[in-house]
């Protein structure tokens, strides 16, 4: 266990943490949702220092290109469910984006044992513009400043978008290399 699977390690321990104060919140501009999405922030925010120092250190490592995705599925994931059981985000966005997620990080562990297929460019665009839209969602900036609400849903279905073209590019790269 090296310092960047640790830091993965210790993101995948802040989404119960996370969820729990997300539904302990009594409101949407509460002092728990606010911790929530402070916890949401810094967890997500070291998805790029887990691989900035693996990169640096040369501590790259099969096991934190297997950990770092499952840590992103459990964080967005956990964060789309509650908002969709929260009522703040449609079910079929939550659906489609989870169908991608566990797809992909499905086959990457039928896979595993002869390769390990690290993340591309489109997968990394992805994880940024989905963490960006369900922060906005989770965060109670909309309360504060409603002309942020058309914001956030631009920027989900953007999210959406580019997931789905993610989805494709990485099926179609898989096909291709079997060839």
């Amino acid at each position: 266990m090296n310092l960047p699977n640790l830091i993965t390690v210790i993101r995948i321990a802040f989404v119960p943490l996370f969820i729990w104060l997300l539904f302990m919140a009594p409101e949407k501009n509460s002092i728990e949702r606010w911790l929530s999405v402070t916890i949401f922030v810094l967890a997500i925010a070291t998805d790029g220092v887990d691989g900035a120092v693996a990169r640096r250190k040369n501590l790259v490592t099969n096991l934190g290109k297997l950990l770092d995705p499952i840590a992103d599925k459990a964080l967005l994931g956990g964060a789309l469910v509650s908002l969709s059981i929260l009522g703040e985000l449609p079910w079929w966005i939550t659906e489609v984006i989870l169908l991608r997620e566990l797809g992909i990080t499905a086959y990457r562990l039928v896979v595993v044992k002869r390769r390990v297929i690290p993340a591309a460019g489109g997968g990394k665009l992805k994880t940024i513009l989905q963490s960006v839209a369900v922060g906005l969602l989770l965060s109670p900036f909309d309360v504060l400043l409603p002309w942020l609400l058309p914001v956030e849903q631009i920027l989900i279905y953007v999210a959406l978008l580019v997931t789905l073209t993610s989805g494709y590019q990485f099926v179609r790269a898989e096909i291709r290399a079997k060839k």
